[in-house]
């Protein structure tokens, strides 16, 4: 059974952050809007939800207002078609804001709020910094062919990046313990240093190489503060995540895990955050199309969502995780693959174990399938041109049709290992998570699992990647 996505979990309970008395009272004065109606609305990672609705008079003026403060972070005040403009809620959540339309972002001014005033001043700022670096950056692939330009244009690039990350510190340094501060310096990125690398060294580029990615992997969340859960009302934390787990860490289940761990060290006992990076994980993980990631969704049913961990979910939902996880488990990549004895076209019973060859790719297949039609001959192509190069298949016939399963093989000529277990006696199904056809795993001479879910196409390059980096 597949586990549906928790995407919406994240918007449970967001509005229990701690909650002044005050309440809010954002007055707008929208000149040119005069009738219409505006929503407030809140970013919570990359999604963005409504907190209010505002009926403007006649003049373009209405106020936004609500007993209970609301919990600080970036909100948007939504326009008619759907264009919008940001603003900061802080602590102090009584202000005006007043602009033009159709120009509301060239006009926009705050009254009673020197936060939203800088946070408007940033980023007009930022824009035109990102603006110039982008200009930058296209006349530098213009000129790839002239050496001369490319130096000046290279040099140019960085200068202007460090202007951008002086701007950045000038931003946070002028509004110290504000919002803005802590968003600003979220945003920044590691600061790599310049390492030393002895003369002589082999491979100096790649030792440098090595050096900058492990001290960038290292310090990539320095500049979050995870006691700050204002930073879930953003965009920036699911960014930050979002690029360090698919851009940054080599993806490999056994790196990844490693820095799931580091992550949830520096989160901590700090419930919000906990939430929110464990549902980004499990999401990103559960929908990756990347081989052995289903290894990452093992560690984190067991330490968060089976563990007691995740009381944000329904005992249904993980009593459904549960049972999908112990399927998954005796197939991950680098388990020993669990044996078949099967009786066979041949009527020879035959051991999975047994087959002493350097490859054996594991194929589950059906008559009727129309992917099956299309992968099998394909794999035949393949296996009869490299049957001498120490590899087998042992294909296994998902379904109890034998008069149907015997037409198959005589009329595609399929001279491997047929395996025959109507009966399902060897619970195969179970072991290796059969729930659609065609479905390959290739074992090694060890019989350990090396791949799953191959298309047969990358079947070749597979093996023969790993006859050359892994059988030297």
């Amino acid at each position: 059974m597949r586990i549906p996505l928790i995407i919406f979990l994240l918007a449970i309970n967001v509005f229990l952050f701690s909650q002044s008395k005050n309440g809010y009272e954002i007055s707008v004065r929208l000149t040119g809007l005069g009738d219409s109606t505006l929503y407030l609305a809140y970013h919570y990672g990359d999604k963005q939800y409504l907190k209010d609705t505002l009926k403007l008079d006649k003049t373009g003026y209405g106020v936004f207002k609500g007993k209970e403060s609301l919990p600080q972070g970036i909100y948007l005040i939504v326009l008619p078609g759907k264009k919008y403009f940001e603003i900061l809620v802080p602590d102090d959540q009584v202000f005006e804001v007043k602009c033009s339309y159709p120009d509301f972002f060239n006009t926009l001014s705050f009254s009673g709020s020197a936060e939203n005033s800088a946070f408007i001043e940033y980023q007009r700022n930022w824009i035109k910094l990102q603006s110039k670096s982008a200009e930058l950056a296209e006349r530098y692939q213009k000129n790839k062919n002239n050496n001369d330009s490319l130096r000046i244009l290279q040099e140019a690039r960085i200068k202007h990046e460090e202007k951008m990350k002086e701007y950045l510190l000038e931003v946070e340094n002028k509004n110290k313990g504000s919002l803005l501060s802590m968003l600003v310096r979220a945003m920044m990125p590691v600061e790599i240093p310049e390492f030393n690398i002895p003369q002589g060294t082999k491979n100096p580029d790649s030792l440098r190489y090595m050096l900058a990615y492990y001290y960038n992997k290292e310090h990539f969340f320095d500049n979050i503060d995870f006691s700050d859960e204002r930073i879930l009302r953003t965009p920036i934390f699911h960014s930050k995540l979002d690029t360090f787990f698919r851009n940054v860490v080599i993806q490999l289940p056994d790196s990844i895990n490693k820095e799931i761990d580091k992550l949830f060290a520096r989160i901590g006992n700090n419930y919000k955050m906990f939430q929110y990076a464990a549902v980004y994980l499990f999401n990103h993980f559960r929908e990756s199309e990347i081989m052995g990631h289903d290894a990452v969704i093992v560690k984190l049913a067991d330490d968060i969502y089976l563990s007691g961990k995740a009381d944000w979910t329904t005992q249904e939902w993980r009593d459904n995780l549960s049972k999908e996880v112990d399927r998954i488990r005796p197939n991950l990549i680098g388990v020993k693959a669990h044996d078949l004895i099967m009786n066979t076209f041949n009527n020879v019973f035959v051991s999975l174990n047994e087959i002493k060859k350097d490859f054996v790719i594991l194929l589950f297949w059906e008559p009727d399938c129309g992917h099956c039609k299309e992968a099998v001959p394909k794999l035949r192509d393949y296996y009869e041109k490299n049957k001498d190069k120490s590899i087998e298949v042992f294909a296994v016939c998902t379904q109890p049709d034998r008069e149907k399963w015997e037409k198959f093989i005589q009329e595609n000529k399929l001279y491997w290992i047929n395996g025959w277990d109507p009966m399902r006696t060897t619970r195969y199904d179970y072991y290796y998570n059969v729930t659609s056809t065609p479905l390959i795993y290739i074992l090694d001479k060890d019989k350990k699992i090396i791949a799953k879910k191959l298309p047969v196409e990358s079947v070749e390059s597979f093996i023969n990647d790993y006859r050359k980096y892994n059988m030297k």
